[in-house]
């Protein structure tokens, strides 16, 4: 598997993540033996080890920032914590989502039993109304969505479409298993359809702006054919 590379310097490297794969293993993980985290990945394609500056879900693909030394990290991650980096989200969602909404509701953060503050932007670039069945209408709508997160929670964007009765298309855990069965089959899109697409930050060194974006994975590009959208 060889990745996608947008941008690099003597700091950071920073790649596009596939779905379906982790950043790096937790101790004792039972996928160490069976797959590679995107750590190893990138080990074997740059032969160097590389530090991750924040996270993305194992199912959400897309852009994600990581240092050629640990020394670095916490000056890139202090962007993150300083709100001073805007990241940017694409999502295809179930229904016909608002043109735009502010979806302001705590999230339960990796200590299950607290909830924090989180808040997202959502945008409706475009709409399609498809003649395929999903129980119990005769037709099935979508939204592609544009999302911005304001705060970095667990599983934020996808708990905030869901709490709007939008949910991500392919998430098996807040999402609709019907209309998800239904992009399997017609579609043969399995994926969660969460896309991380830009990173837009100064950079604490260089103090150089960036403006960091990569590609789309291959079955949105089956479906944005398939429906006539362009971004």
């Amino acid at each position: 598997m060889s990745l996608e590379i947008v941008y690099q310097d003597e700091y950071i490297v920073c790649v596009s993540k596939p779905n379906n794969v982790v950043v790096h293993h937790a101790r004792h993980s039972r996928n160490v033996v069976d797959e590679k985290s995107l750590l190893q990945l990138l080990e074997e394609q740059l032969g160097e080890k590389l530090y991750p500056v924040h996270r993305l879900d194992r199912k959400t693909s897309g852009i994600i920032l990581l240092t050629r030394e640990t020394k670095f990290v916490s000056e890139f991650q202090k962007l993150f914590t300083d709100n001073a980096i805007t990241k940017t989200y694409y999502g295809l969602v179930r229904g016909h989502a608002p043109e735009k909404l502010v979806i302001d509701s705590p999230v339960k953060g990796r200590d299950a039993n607290v909830h924090k503050d989180a808040e997202t932007l959502l945008e409706t670039i475009h709409k399609i109304t498809l003649d395929i069945p999903v129980k119990p209408y005769d037709t099935s709508r979508y939204s592609l969505v544009k999302l911005t997160p304001k705060t970095g929670r667990l599983h934020q964007l996808r708990i905030h479409t869901n709490k709007i009765s939008h949910p991500l298309i392919g998430d098996p855990k807040y999402g609709d298993k019907n209309h998800n069965i239904m992009y399997q089959e017609n579609f043969n899109c399995e994926n969660l359809f969460l896309h991380a697409k830009n990173l837009e930050f100064v950079h604490p060194f260089s103090k150089e702006k960036l403006s960091l974006s990569v590609s789309f994975p291959k079955d949105w590009e089956l479906l944005f054919e398939k429906f006539h959208w362009t971004i």
